[in-house]
């Protein structure tokens, strides 16, 4: 088994590394956008919350419903129906970095959803103490729930970006590149079970690592904010 493995990641290492990079490059870039959607408008979810420090009813059922929308739309078939608004945002709808469009808007909801639940977790009585001493809304924001809620936003990012690895997997079945073309191209189309064990294997190792390293940090940052 060993030596099968050995020869099988010998024998497709250029591919593999290649699919590899592909797959970390769309991962990455499109978390951190998402983020750039899904970090305020998860915050904006919170703030006008029923309990919220700037209540609004009708501001909040809006978002709500923004982000229980985009959560429900499979992502095959948002990728599919994006092909127009890629072409148009990059140029193509093929390749790596046309999937990152798709991706990006697929997890900016789900990224609102892990921001509004761990803002959530953070005491009141912290945010009571903060208005007590005259902070306004946005420094409420900034200054206390944000850096409170660090540890939790990290391990939220953690399942957001092994969420976007599995999406960029998926996005393979259209063209996207990463591994999840290599399995669809090779080990689907081609019956090459070799390369398919192999991309999975890859995945595998590569969450484990992401998770390992996250929890790492947020644990350290926990203990920072505690001491």
């Amino acid at each position: 088994m060993i030596n099968w493995f050995v020869n099988a990641l010998h024998e497709y290492s250029g591919m593999l590394l290649e699919g590899l990079g592909q797959t970390l490059y769309m991962s990455i870039v499109s978390t951190f956008f998402a983020y750039l959607l899904g970090l305020p408008l998860g915050i904006l979810v919170v703030v006008t919350s029923k309990n919220g420090i700037a209540p609004k009813r009708i501001l909040n059922m809006v978002l709500g419903w923004i982000v229980n929308i985009g959560r429900s739309i499979p992502f095959i078939i948002l990728m599919v129906a994006l092909i127009p608004f890629t072409k148009f945002v990059v140029g193509k709808s093929i390749g790596s970095t046309a999937a990152i469009v798709p991706l990006v808007i697929a997890a900016a909801p789900f990224i609102a959803r892990l921001v509004e639940t761990s803002l959530q977790e953070l005491d009141a009585g912290v945010i009571e103490a903060a208005k007590a001493m005259g902070a306004s809304n946005w420094q409420i924001v900034y200054k206390v729930m944000l850096p409170e809620s660090v540890p939790s936003l990290v391990r939220g990012m953690t399942i957001a970006l092994i969420t976007l690895i599995g999406y960029s997997a998926m996005a393979g079945t259209v063209g996207g590149g990463g591994l999840g073309d290599l399995a669809i191209r090779y080990g689907y189309n081609r019956y090459q079970d070799d390369v398919m064990i192999l991309t999975i294997i890859l995945l595998v190792i590569l969450v484990q690592l992401i998770q390992v390293v996250f929890n790492v940090i947020a644990k350290k940052i926990d203990k920072k904010n505690r001491y």
